[in-house]
């Protein structure tokens, strides 16, 4: 796997910072000799430039690598915090270059030799958590591309969940809907059927209306008849 550029290029910087400390310490030894520092003082100049380029890199990395969820936010913060010093050590260095004859206590704190450095504890270990523990950059690195794998696949559980909730939310209400449309049809025929009922029975009223008319009738036409069968009747 390739190395993180990230990484590259903050060694480089501070490599590049290192450089400027041991350049400016340098040009404070030829002042108090008398000597001239003219292509001293060019060379630190353009090396602070490359300094500040380099940084704006890294800084521009970062946010790549923040945003498109490269890195955990946790090693966003790491990094941010080693870039903050980076840029309090420019500030330095470019105060010390320009306040000509002085050298900050940083300055010649920084020019270490290389069996200091390789005693110096790692800042990537400070505060560092258990499980990145002993691990290298490429270790972190995949490390945290597991992790934001599963938060991935977390991710699309919860959105199939959420497409099966809500497709269950549209057939209910569908069913809902077609629910509503029987009821409708219901309520309209029990309407129909009660005004039919309505309709027969004033059929039916009026059916015993007459019937109790004509039964009226005949009882009447029954006496009549019977009167007119006495009178006519011969007595004996």
């Amino acid at each position: 796997m390739a190395p993180d550029p990230w990484f590259s290029t903050y060694d480089s910087t501070c490599q590049i910072a290192q450089e400027i400390a041991e350049k400016i310490q340098q040009r404070s030894q030829y002042e108090r000799k008398g000597e001239k520092t003219t292509k001293l003082t060019v060379t630190i100049r353009a090396l602070l430039q490359n300094l500040k380029e380099k940084i704006a890199l890294l800084k521009d990395l970062l946010l790549r690598a923040v945003s498109t969820h490269q890195i955990t936010q946790l090693e966003g913060d790491r990094r941010q915090n080693l870039l903050d010093d980076l840029v309090t050590r420019e500030r330095l260095l470019l105060a010390s270059f320009k306040n000509e004859g002085t050298e900050p206590d940083l300055i010649r704190s920084s020019l270490m030799s290389e069996e200091a450095k390789r005693g110096a504890p790692n800042p990537w270990l400070l505060e560092e958590p258990e499980e990145t523990r002993g691990l290298g950059f490429d270790e972190i690195r995949q490390q945290q591309q597991k992790i934001i794998q599963e938060q991935d696949a977390g991710l699309d559980a919860l959105s199939s969940i959420i497409s099966r909730q809500k497709q269950m939310g549209r057939e209910i209400g569908n069913e809902l809907d077609e629910q509503n449309e029987i009821i409708d049809d219901l309520a309209n025929l029990v309407e129909n059927t009660d005004e039919k009922l309505r309709t027969e029975t004033r059929r039916v009223s009026l059916v015993d209306r007459k019937s109790a008319s004509c039964g009226m009738i005949m009882v009447i036409l029954l006496l009549f008849v019977a009167i007119v069968v006495v009178a006519v009747w011969p007595t004996k």
